[in-house]
C-alpha cells in the first residue's frame, strides 16, 4: 500500500473513531439518565476524581521522581545537557456506586500502601467524601474507597433468596461503614455473643442468619428465647417451624433442653469415628446426616442469672441457673469439633448475664448500641477503648438501629456494620418452604447407628413436630 493510499484512508479512520466515540457517549449518557439520584452524584464525583488526579497526586506526595532518562531522551540529548527528571503519577482507575467511588491505584517506588493511607484524610477532603479507606488489593495495587454519605445511617432490607448457601457456615452480616459487604466464617467457631440495647437489632441479625441458612439440610436450629413463654409470642414465631426444638423462659424447660443437647454432643463424640471416619466433623464438613447444630440462646441472662434468696423456690431457680451455665459451658467448650455452634444474645454481656467462663471462650462478638463503657468492654473486650469511633456507646441514636460494632477476623481493630432488616413475611415464607428439612440431629444419629443411646427430655408444648 502506497503512502497516497494510506493518506486516502485517513478520513475513513477518523470517521470510524468518531463513530466509536459517539456510541460510547450515547451509552454513557443512557447509563447516567437511567441511574438514581445518588448514583448520578457518584458518577459526577468519579469524573472529578479522574480529571483532577494528575494535579492532586503530587500535591499529596503521591508521586515519584525519576531522574534516569529514558532511552529516547538519551538519544535526543545531543548537546549533553542534564535531562529534566520525570514526575511519575500512579495510574488510577475509578468506578462508582450509589455511595461514592472506588479507585484502584498502582504503586510506585516510594509510593505504596503506607503513603496512600497517610493521605486518606486529604483525599477525603479533596474528593468531598465523608471518609476514605485504603487497603491493599494485590501486590503493587491499592484500593481507595471513598463514601460521600454515611452508609451506616441508611436502613437496608434483606430478602432471603431461599437458595442453599454456597458456603456452609458463612454468615453474611451486612455492609460496613464503606458500604462493602461483611461476612464471617463460622467454621470451627464454638460460639458467638451478640449484645446491645433492646430494639437495636439483635434478634433481626439472628433472623437473617436463620433465613439464609434454612434452605440447607446440613444445618439444624434449636432455640431458647428468654423473653417469651411460648414461640408464638416472640420474634421466632415464624421461624419455629424450622427448629427441631424451642423453649421459652421456663428454667426447667431450658435445663431439659440443654441436657438434651449435651447428650447429643456426647453421643456424637462416640459415633464420630464410625459415621464420619474422623474425630472432628469439620474435617469432612456438615451434611444432612450430620448437620451443624446452631443453638440460639436469646436473652441469655434469663437462664444464667444468679437468684438471691433463701426460700425453696429461689434456691431451686438458683440451682437451675447454675446447672444451665454448666451445661452451656459444656456445649461451647466441647461442641465445636462435633458440629455444635452456640449463639448467645443478651442486652449487656457482663459476667452476671453470660458467665465469663462461657463468654470469653466465644471468639466472635458483636455489640449494638450500649449505654456504658463497661457494657461495651464486656461485649467487645478492653481493646474497644482504643477505638473510640467504633465504640457502641456512640450508636445510641435511633438512626443507628441495626448498626453493630465487631472485631472482624480478617482486619485489625473494630468495624461498624449496618445489618439489614428481614420482614416477618419473608421469614415466614422461608420457614414454610424449608420446614420439611427440619430434623432432630439425635434421630439422625440413631438412624445411622441404632445402638447409640440418647437421654432425651420430653418435648414441650412449643416444640414443633419432628420432620419425617
Amino acid at each position: 500500500m502506497s503512502v497516497q493510499e494510506v493518506f486516502g484512508l485517513a478520513p475513513l479512520v477518523a470517521l470510524l473513531g468518531l463513530a466509536v466515540f459517539a456510541v460510547w457517549a450515547v451509552v454513557w449518557v443512557a447509563r447516567y439518565v437511567r441511574a438514581d439520584t445518588m448514583t448520578r452524584q457518584s458518577i459526577r464525583q468519579a469524573v472529578r476524581v479522574r480529571r483532577g488526579w494528575k494535579r492532586l497526586a503530587p500535591m499529596l506526595k503521591l508521586a515519584a521522581t525519576d531522574k534516569t532518562p529514558t532511552p529516547m531522551a538519551s538519544l535526543a540529548n545531543t548537546d549533553g545537557k542534564l535531562v529534566k527528571p520525570r514526575v511519575l503519577i500512579p495510574a488510577l482507575k475509578v468506578t462508582h456506586d450509589a455511595c461514592g467511588v472506588i479507585a484502584r491505584a498502582s504503586c510506585l517506588p516510594g509510593v505504596g500502601l503506607e503513603q496512600f493511607q497517610k493521605a486518606a484524610p486529604h483525599l477525603a477532603d479533596a474528593w468531598k467524601c465523608t471518609r476514605v479507606a485504603v487497603t491493599q488489593d494485590k501486590p503493587g495495587q491499592v484500593v481507595i474507597r471513598g463514601v460521600r454519605l454515611d452508609p451506616l445511617k441508611f436502613t437496608t432490607e434483606h430478602h432471603p433468596s431461599g437458595e442453599v448457601p454456597e458456603e456452609i457456615a458463612r454468615w453474611d452480616l451486612g455492609l460496613d461503614e464503606y458500604a462493602q459487604p461483611v461476612s464471617v466464617d463460622l467454621t470451627q467457631v464454638p460460639g458467638v455473643t451478640v449484645a446491645g440495647l433492646p430494639g437495636f437489632g439483635k434478634t433481626s441479625l439472628i433472623n437473617r442468619l436463620i433465613c439464609d441458612w434454612a434452605p440447607s439440610p446440613a444445618i439444624q436450629f434449636v432455640c431458647a428465647d428468654g423473653k417469651v413463654s411460648t414461640a408464638r409470642e416472640g420474634d421466632y414465631a415464624h421461624l419455629v417451624k424450622r427448629m427441631f426444638a424451642f423453649v421459652g423462659d421456663d428454667l426447667e424447660d431450658a435445663n431439659a433442653l440443654f441436657r438434651r443437647l449435651v447428650e447429643l454432643r456426647r453421643a456424637r463424640v462416640s459415633a464420630a469415628e464410625r459415621i464420619l471416619g474422623v474425630q472432628s466433623m469439620w474435617e469432612v464438613g456438615p451434611s444432612a446426616v450430620w448437620p451443624l447444630v446452631v443453638v440460639i440462646i436469646d436473652e441469655a441472662h434469663t437462664y444464667f442469672r444468679d437468684h438471691k434468696g433463701s426460700d425453696p423456690k429461689t434456691k431451686k431457680l438458683a440451682a437451675l441457673a447454675a446447672e444451665n451455665a454448666r451445661l452451656v459451658e459444656d456445649l461451647v467448650k466441647k461442641g465445636r469439633s462435633m458440629g455444635i455452634l452456640v449463639i448467645l444474645a443478651t442486652q449487656k454481656s457482663t459476667g452476671d448475664a453470660i458467665p465469663t467462663f462461657i463468654r470469653d471462650v466465644c471468639p466472635i462478638g458483636l455489640s449494638f448500641a450500649q449505654k456504658t463503657a463497661e457494657a461495651a468492654v464486656a461485649a467487645l473486650g478492653e481493646d474497644i477503648r482504643e477505638w473510640p469511633d467504633a465504640n457502641p456507646i456512640n450508636l445510641q441514636d435511633r438512626a443507628y438501629v441495626g448498626v453493630a460494632s465487631m472485631n472482624h477476623q480478617s482486619q485489625p481493630g473494630f468495624t461498624r456494620i449496618r445489618t439489614p432488616f428481614v420482614s416477618g413475611g419473608d421469614s415466614a415464607d422461608i420457614a414454610a418452604r424449608t420446614a420439611h428439612l427440619t430434623a432432630d440431629p439425635a434421630d439422625l444419629l440413631t438412624a445411622e447407628l441404632p445402638g447409640v443411646e440418647l437421654g432425651k427430655s420430653g418435648p414441650d408444648d412449643t416444640t414443633p413436630p419432628m420432620a419425617a
